[in-house]
């Protein structure tokens, strides 16, 4: 099997990193033995990103290697640690470029040297428990998982980005022509169809340097697949301007240049995009006898079309140097008339489920099914062997208003929730207000472990909330006094103390709003 040294089309399957999990930890130290959550956030995952070099001049890489995948992140640690980031991996790919999906939609054109497009967004990290600590849950015993990086299929398809296409029935003597005009070294023999894929040659004519491309002959039918030209007509479509080399000694019967041109400008037609390039005739072969006799016949009947015909010989050098600054002089003018091409980096971040940030409930077959970018990515962050997250998670859904949402189009207990892509979708059985996690949290969302019954605490509080609405002239004692006796059902007011005085029974004892 012959191994292949120029490929044009690949389809690459890319996986993003995923990113690193948080970690539920509690700081320890001498006399601390629960000094409080600690736990780092785990890192993101590496990105996938698409860079065109100009070194870079095919795709045969990625035929050999058609899987790539990036740098997982790190996981979290006690100590406030968090996990590493993981390190992007950059493809480089040659200038011109197009990005697709397996269905053909074209996600990106690249074109210009350092364009980037990140193709695949890493997965982000977990959050530790120290990060998920709050008021009322203050030491979480539970950490959120990475998620997982995009993953998907692409098709990178090359069309050359060259000055001057050189198009042409097989044998016309394209393959010679520039590697007359250029350093470029193609295969050149005496039978059709010897170039099997396009060469790239960079001329240079007066001040102008550009590059010209030579795509394998075109014949008729091309345009449907007939000879090479079906795959390769691409490669001709970024070009400024379009050359006809025509052979004006080929020894077929029934062949002359204008059948040729017009054979070839028809296939153009059908193929389409083209009908704007400019076009010049470059009329091949006049060093044979009859070649020169059949241009002179033919070169008047051409120009009256509006074309700038040229004869040429690529064998002997004649009319070369017109040819070559004509193209030139096209090549110019159309970079004069092109704005500057600034480097940029393209970012696609694939829409939610439902095309927003919210979420959306339907009724199916299988149950009741929940589509949306927060409850998807929530599922997939629940450590669902950790009864406290799976309490996390259902707080967080509540908030949301899923079960608002389930509950006022008719979901009963004990019916299916799915949430999630039909194909991985992660089932729950509907049970509205359900505790989860009651037997360490109680009440859900509260963590007991610390926030137990604290009486001086509680005293306290109690009293700054009536201090708010103390009458003029009383303290903070008499706050707490008159406090002390709502609770014990007596009357306690100005008329039963003497502020200050010895009468009040309980002045000598502590002041219990210290």
């Amino acid at each position: 099997m012959a191994v292949p040294t120029f490929v044009d089309r690949v389809t690459l399957h890319i996986s993003a990193g995923r990113g690193g999990n948080g970690v539920a930890s509690v700081h320890r130290e001498k006399f601390k033995p629960l000094g409080g959550p600690d736990g780092g956030n785990g890192g993101p995952g590496g990105s996938v990103i698409l860079r065109v070099d100009p070194d870079v001049t095919t795709l045969l890489d990625y035929h050999h290697s058609p899987k790539r995948r990036a740098e997982h992140g790190g996981h979290g640690a006690g100590a406030h640690r968090n996990g590493g980031h993981g390190a992007d991996l950059v493809l480089p790919v040659p200038d011109g470029t197009v990005v697709a999906d397996p269905r053909g939609e074209v996600l990106a054109d690249m074109v210009g040297p350092g364009t980037e497009l990140v193709i695949a967004q890493g997965g982000r990290g977990g959050l530790g428990n120290a990060a998920l600590a709050s008021s009322k849950r203050k030491a979480p015993g539970f950490a959120l998982l990475g998620e997982p990086g995009d993953e998907l299929e692409i098709v990178l398809e090359l069309k050359v980005v060259a000055d001057i296409g050189l198009v042409g029935f097989p044998s016309a003597g394209k393959s010679s022509l520039i590697a007359a005009i250029s350093r470029a070294r193609p295969k050149i023999a005496d039978y059709p169809f010897t170039t099997l894929v396009p060469n790239l040659g960079v001329v240079t004519g007066g001040d102008t340097t550009f590059t010209v491309a030579d795509v394998p002959g075109l014949i008729e039918g091309a345009s449907e697949g007939r000879g090479l030209g079906h795959d390769f007509l691409r490669h001709i479509e970024r070009c400024a301007a379009l050359v006809h080399v025509i052979d004006t000694a080929s020894i077929e019967p029934g062949r002359n240049p204008v059948d040729d041109l017009d054979v070839i400008e028809n296939e153009l037609s059908r193929y389409g995009g083209l009908e704007d390039r400019p076009r010049l005739v470059a009329l091949n072969k006049i060093d044979v006898p009859d070649g020169r006799d059949l241009s002179d016949i033919t070169i008047d009947d051409l120009r009256e079309r509006g074309l700038r015909v040229i004869p040429i010989s690529a064998a002997s050098g004649e009319g070369l140097r017109e040819l070559t600054f004509a193209m030139a002089e096209i090549v110019a003018a159309a970079r004069a008339a092109k704005p500057a091409v600034e480097t940029t980096r393209i970012v696609l971040r694939p829409q939610g489920a439902d095309g927003s940030g919210d979420f959306t409930v339907s009724q199916t077959v299988d149950g009741w099914r929940v589509r949306g970018t927060k409850p998807e990515r929530w599922v997939r962050q629940t450590d669902f062997s950790n009864d406290e997250a799976v309490g996390f998670l259902a707080d967080r859904l509540d908030r949301l208003g899923v079960e608002e949402k389930l509950l006022s189009m008719g979901a009963q207990e004990g019916d299916a929730v799915l949430i999630g892509d039909p194909d991985n979708a992660v089932v729950f059985d509907f049970k509205p207000g359900m505790d989860a996690g009651a037997e360490m949290l109680g009440r859900r969302g509260e963590d007991q472990r610390i926030d137990h019954s604290r009486p001086a605490a509680s005293r306290r509080r109690e009293i700054d909330e009536a201090m708010e609405h103390r009458a003029e002239g009383e303290t903070r004692a008499d706050v707490a006094r008159r406090l002390d006796a709502e609770r014990k059902g007596q009357t306690y007011g100005p008329s039963s103390y003497e502020i200050g005085g010895s009468e009040d029974p309980d002045w000598s004892e502590q002041d219990p709003g210290r």
